[in-house]
């Protein structure tokens, strides 16, 4: 994902809110969300080239989401796929805390990541940039290609437009307002990652066009206190055409 928007423990009947886009190389392979033929607790969509993916959920209430950190200069080939750090977590049993400890040894090994994980009780906030693993606490989280809640224009609007959306729950639509906003703000606001000016403005908005990059699906999902869970997604194709939209409805099984 390149931006995740979360609010946790915030609505008194929504535990757990996302909003997220997932920005992509329109060429990159990708199966839209489903639940897994081999793996059928888990609902996720998947990147068909290296098999992980970017957000996803378990019917026992796992959810994990990762985004990429920004850093051209950083980035080393022949590293593993950060999406199994995803799909790894949402189709095992290991509680957050166990699985934090597990890859603390070996996050060195990725590319640098934000990794969110939640096991139906605690949700927590890791980087191996920042070398920090954090359990949040209730409130309205926005995460983006640099650190949780770095002040990046996108997050910040976005933190905002979350926060107002969620009294509009059940209704969802404000949520894909504000994952379909695509004003890019002024340069004087933007951040220096490596990338060249005119990327840095591209990828200023939360919703990305550009002829091979941009955002390639809109997620929401709300887990509800009566242990209901929903999915909606929205996909996008090259020109930001509209996809495919799908909703799923589960109860989640928390025996």
């Amino acid at each position: 994902m390149c931006l995740i928007l979360l609010a946790w423990r915030v609505h008194p009947d929504y535990p757990l809110v996302v909003a997220a886009n997932r920005d992509e190389f329109f060429a990159r392979a990708t199966a839209p969300m489903d639940f897994w033929s081999d793996a059928l607790a888990v609902i996720a969509g998947r990147d068909l080239e290296a098999g992980g993916t970017w957000m996803g959920l378990s019917r026992d209430g796992r959810f994990a989401a990762l985004t990429n950190y920004r850093a051209p200069e950083q980035h080393l080939t022949g590293r593993p796929s950060r999406g199994h750090l995803v799909s790894d977590f949402l189709t095992g049993n290991t509680p957050a805390p166990a699985y934090l400890d597990q890859l603390a040894a070996d996050t060195r090994a990725y590319n640098g990541f934000n990794l969110l994980l939640a096991d139906g009780e605690r949700l927590f906030w890791t980087s191996n940039v920042a070398h920090t693993t954090q359990e949040l606490a209730p409130g309205v989280y926005g995460l983006s290609n640099h650190l949780l809640n770095t002040p990046w224009p996108k997050v910040g609007a976005g933190r905002t437009a979350m926060a107002t959306a969620l009294a509009a729950l059940p209704d969802i639509r404000a949520f894909f307002e504000l994952l379909t906003n695509d004003a890019i703000h002024a340069d004087e606001h933007l951040p220096h990652t490596g990338v060249p000016l005119d990327w840095e403005r591209l990828l200023s908005a939360a919703f990305v066009r550009s002829p091979d990059y941009g955002t390639r699906a809109s997620t929401v999902l709300c887990l509800s206190n009566d242990g209901m869970a929903s999915m909606d997604e929205q996909t996008w194709l090259r020109g930001a055409a509209r996809g495919e939209r799908r909703r799923f409805r589960f109860l989640l099984n928390r025996s």
